[in-house]
């Protein structure tokens, strides 16, 4: 199979084609607010169908380059320390490698060791993805990171999925560069209070913190929605849009 990778605008096109095909074909990486594909994949935990795998809760999948590799390593381990924080948040937990299921059976011990966890099992399942049809689907793969046979890895992406199957955020790292996991949660932290309530989350802010009104509320508006007061920031322009409330 030959894989190439084109960037045009807010787009990533994935380009494969391989002998036995006639033609070549796109597959464009998916934008904020599309309904995220409901693929079906062999997991740790069986075979899945995405949407029923998440049924009506929130969802994070996570992908990663390979297994048994370091930052994987670490990224994973740090995953299962903080998977009750997920839970917490009726978020489900999903990862993505492109290795078999019974290698990421076996890396999954040395995930759970590096994690100091007294559990004995991973507390989320992993995708296997050892032909890259996926990562392929989804746009997750890194054109400058490949492996021995010259293919592409996958990249460290990051989506989160809302209870209506839409992507609501998603982040891009290259394969070297490990995630932050307490960003994610504060940024689903701020998106399902922000899908709830009429507000945005300002720099910076933590689950407890002051949010702004959104733009489009009048002080009307937002006088009658947010009982606890509006307190408005001047600012040398005089215009009243830093306007910030008690959720």
């Amino acid at each position: 199979m030959l894989i190439s990778i084109v960037q045009t605008g807010r787009l990533s096109l994935v380009f494969f084609s391989c002998r036995s095909c006639k033609e070549e074909t796109t597959m464009p990486g998916l934008l904020l607010g599309d309904v995220f594909p409901n693929f079906e994949a062999d997991t740790t935990i069986g075979r899945i169908k995405f949407h029923d795998f998440l049924g009506s809760s929130w969802g994070v999948l996570f992908s990663h380059p390979k297994d048994f590799t370091p930052v994987c390593t670490t990224e994973l381990a740090c995953a299962a320390k903080v998977s009750d924080e997920f839970k917490k948040r009726g978020v489900k937990m999903i990862a993505l490698s492109i290795d078999s299921v019974e290698d990421h059976h076996n890396w999954s011990k040395d995930v759970m060791a590096v994690s100091s966890s007294t559990a004995k099992t991973l507390p989320f399942p992993i995708i296997a993805d050892h032909n890259r049809a996926l990562s392929i689907e989804l746009g997750m793969l890194d054109p400058d990171e490949r492996d021995s046979d010259g293919l592409p890895l996958t990249a460290r992406c990051v989506f989160v999925i809302g209870p209506d199957k839409k992507m609501k955020l998603s982040i891009l790292y290259p394969a070297t560069t490990g995630r932050n996991f307490d960003e994610l949660l504060r940024a689903i932290d701020s998106l399902q209070l922000t899908a709830q309530k009429k507000v945005a989350t300002p720099v910076d802010w933590k689950l407890g913190d002051k949010v702004m009104v959104i733009p489009s509320l009048s002080d009307a508006e937002a006088a009658a929605l947010f009982p606890n007061g509006v307190t408005t920031k001047e600012v040398p322009s005089g215009k009243n849009y830093l306007r910030y409330t008690q959720p």
